[in-house]
């Protein structure tokens, strides 16, 4: 090979090389939006109502992220919840419809009409915060064990304009919660890294979990929306939570910016319905059913393998 054939092979190679690696930095990060649900500040322990209150809101403006609060209307009956929940109102994060009463929907006695009322029961106390907005999530991401119940439902949330505020990456942060608690109220002084530690991975394995079922059903990445829930284990470890997902190059955004990506439009015609709604659309794509486990995420699932470390 001459020596200006050798560069021009050369500058073609260096070229591919360049454009492959351009191609790689330019491949978006996954973005991602906190939202919480049930706002039962009511289950102190360790931290006062404040305190936790004041963990989470303190995490959340360091990272500079406005959230999506779903709210149980009987924890803002009493003026102690109104006065926790208005700090979420003045800080500028999303406030919207959890019902009155967190029942569950599946429950066979359940009928549309009763659950209906319950959600209107939450909002005309909901109502009189300025960042109310009518997004509306079902309580354990329940939405029907019928098609009659999932659709009479689904067409009088939409009479009352409300938009669905969907989970993509469902979890069981409840379950290690309840753990954590437990273990504190035996020992106060107890040490709290592996609880910690297993959040963390837990949370990041569901991730990558419906980020990649996003990519087969969709054939995307979607704006998600992370399930977590106002309780001590986030007022302790939600600032490692959001800090890991940074690191692992992850965007976080605000949940109304993420609420504005189409798949939260869809309405699967499953049966039960709900869990995420990635989940929900792999279950009704049909094409990848022996990948999906019901109930979607469980406490079960992670207490067997708490039970393991001794959690």
């Amino acid at each position: 090979m001459n020596r200006r054939v050798f560069q021009k092979a050369l500058g073609l190679s260096a070229l591919a090389w360049a454009s492959g690696n351009l191609k790689l930095a330019a491949k978006p990060s996954p973005k991602i939006a906190l939202t919480m649900d049930d706002f039962a500040w009511n289950n102190a322990i360790r931290l006062t109502p404040e305190q936790r209150n004041e963990a989470i809101l303190g995490t959340l403006n360091k990272f500079s992220v406005k959230a999506g609060l779903f709210v149980m209307g009987r924890m803002i009956e009493a003026e102690r919840g109104k006065r926790l929940l208005t700090e979420w109102d003045r800080a500028g994060h999303l406030i919207a419809n959890h019902t009155y009463s967190h029942r569950n929907y599946n429950a066979p006695a359940m009928t549309a009409a009763d659950y209906q009322q319950d959600i209107l029961r939450a909002e005309e106390l909901l109502k009189g915060f300025p960042r109310f907005k009518k997004y509306f999530r079902f309580p354990m991401l329940k939405e029907g064990d019928t098609a009659a119940k999932r659709d009479g439902l689904r067409s009088s949330l939409a009479q009352h304009g409300y938009r669905m505020g969907y989970v993509t990456i469902d979890n069981s942060d409840w379950a290690i919660d309840l753990r954590l608690r437990a273990r504190l109220e035996k020992d106060p002084n107890a040490n709290l890294k592996p609880y910690r530690d297993f959040y963390l991975e837990h949370m990041w394995a569901r991730a990558e979990y419906y980020d990649s079922l996003a990519h087969k059903v969709l054939g995307r990445s979607v704006k998600h929306t992370i399930l977590t829930h106002f309780n001590l284990l986030n007022a302790l470890f939600l600032g490692d939570l959001m800090e890991m997902f940074k690191n692992k190059g992850w965007q976080w955004i605000d949940a109304e910016e993420a609420f504005a990506d189409p798949v939260f439009n869809a309405l699967p015609k499953t049966v039960p319905a709900g869990e995420s709604i990635i989940w929900a659309l792999a279950k009704e794509s049909g094409k990848i059913d022996k990948d999906l486990r019901y109930p979607a995420e469980d406490g079960e699932y992670e207490n067997a393998r708490m039970d393991k470390l001794k959690l």
